[in-house]
């Protein structure tokens, strides 16, 4: 059986991206905690990511991370769903013809009840093209 202390870390930091609280995120977070995009970027630190998370929170307000599965190895965990959002770009309304949605896939690793790694896997063309960013 898993770690379910572990996956309830993990299930709070998606609640918490979910609702967009940028400085909530940061609680459940190492402070030498690495994000890594669906590009290969890794950006590390507790505060640096902070910052990232509210900068990306004004160009997709209502982002959403919807998990189908998980998979769990002790406190490391492959998650199965999909990401969605309006690009919005911190002033337009979110709204249909900016609306994207992708099949997602993250890695999450847990250390003393904080999220230490977070990576995401996933096409962000749809959101890039709405922002007039042809390629990565």
């Amino acid at each position: 059986m898993g770690n379910t202390k572990a996956l309830d870390v993990v299930m709070e930091f998606i609640n918490r991206v979910n609702s967009g609280d940028f400085a909530r995120l940061a609680e459940l977070m190492t402070e030498d905690h690495v994000f890594q995009d669906a590009l290969g970027k890794r950006f590390v630190g507790r505060e640096k990511m902070a910052a990232g998370w509210r900068e990306y929170f004004k160009l997709v307000g209502d982002y959403k991370i919807r998990p189908d599965e998980f998979f769990q190895t002790d406190s490391v965990f492959a998650i199965f769903g999909f990401a969605s959002g309006s690009y919005t770009n911190g002033t337009a309304k979110a709204g249909n013809e900016n609306f994207w949605e992708v099949p997602a896939a993250w890695r999450a690793v847990v250390r003393n009840g904080l999220v230490a790694e977070w990576r995401v896997y996933a096409d962000n063309q749809p959101l890039r093209k709405l922002a007039g960013v042809a390629t990565p």
